[in-house]
């Protein structure tokens, strides 16, 4: 329990970023009611992108025989907290049964073959439990540094899928796929947001800003071509791994190059 309020603690401070053993993991905060007590309990757990805004918890416990407590909450109460370092939501829990759970701790498996060990181990079927969001609330209150927040979350996930792809070998995992397709809708969702909302009431307000706001605008149509092109080589059968690579390196210099600039115009007015 230490440790993990260690890892909790960490996770707080730094916006869900964390030291070893976890460091460059995706992973959150699971928050759950005793099935018995009604008492709050926050767990740390690694995560799957499961599309569509889904996210995947497996319930190991390090391969034990016995499921981990916070799955019997879930189990008894459904509703939990989720806090991913950028935002916190509640989230409805449901355990995936049979074929559509064996599909996803696959593509665990696929994408970490420590997930087969632990199986081996445990003696159980360990569960795979899907978290569907509703409500989120932003983990920053000035504006300014929750775009910063969300930007780090987008270099974080980039930097993960660029070392997974790097180490795929010859073929594209399904997972792997689906974290980048996952990386690739919140970009263009973000950038939505931006060109439709704040970009406007930020150039109405700050008429000073509109080079910077143009510029923005013609850099979001360049992400925009980079993820088409990762995108439709994504939808073919078998991407091959090298082309991949470039694409997503050809993505990270211009995003990174994107986010750096957005940060140095925008922040200090968003923050007033």
């Amino acid at each position: 329990m230490d440790f993990n309020q260690q890892i909790i603690d960490r996770f707080r401070a730094d916006n869900g970023q964390v030291g070893p053993p976890f460091e460059g993991a995706r992973l959150l905060l699971l928050t759950t009611t005793g099935a018995r007590t009604g008492a709050r309990h926050t767990t740390p757990l690694g995560y799957l992108h499961d599309g569509d805004g889904r996210l995947l918890v497996i319930a190991s416990a390090g391969g034990a025989p016995r499921h981990p407590a916070w799955y019997h909450n879930i189990r008894a109460n459904p509703r939990v907290t989720v806090e991913d370092g950028t935002f916190t939501y509640e989230a409805d829990a449901v355990a995936l049964e049979g074929a559509e759970r064996d599909r996803a701790f696959a593509r665990a498996v696929e994408a970490d073959p420590g997930w087969a060990d632990y199986q081996a181990k445990a003696g159980r079927v360990i569960p795979v439990i899907a978290l569907n969001p509703l409500n989120a609330t932003p983990n920053a209150t000035r504006h300014g540094d929750f775009l910063k927040l969300v930007h780090g979350a987008f270099r974080r996930e980039l930097a993960l899928i660029r070392k997974e792809v790097a180490e795929s070998g010859a073929g594209l995992g399904a997972q792997l796929r689906i974290n980048c397709l996952t990386l690739c809708q919140g970009l263009e969702h973000h950038h939505t947001i931006e060109d439709g909302h704040m970009f406007g009431a930020l150039g109405e307000q700050y008429p000073d800003l509109a080079p910077a706001l143009a510029r923005l605008r013609e850099e979001h149509q360049v992400v925009k071509r980079l993820l088409d092109d990762l995108q439709a080589l994504l939808a073919t059968e078998a991407p091959d791994p090298a082309q991949l690579l470039r694409e997503v390196e050809r993505l990270t210099g211009e995003l990174e190059a994107h986010l750096d600039y957005e940060e140095e115009q925008l922040v200090p007015i968003l923050n007033r």
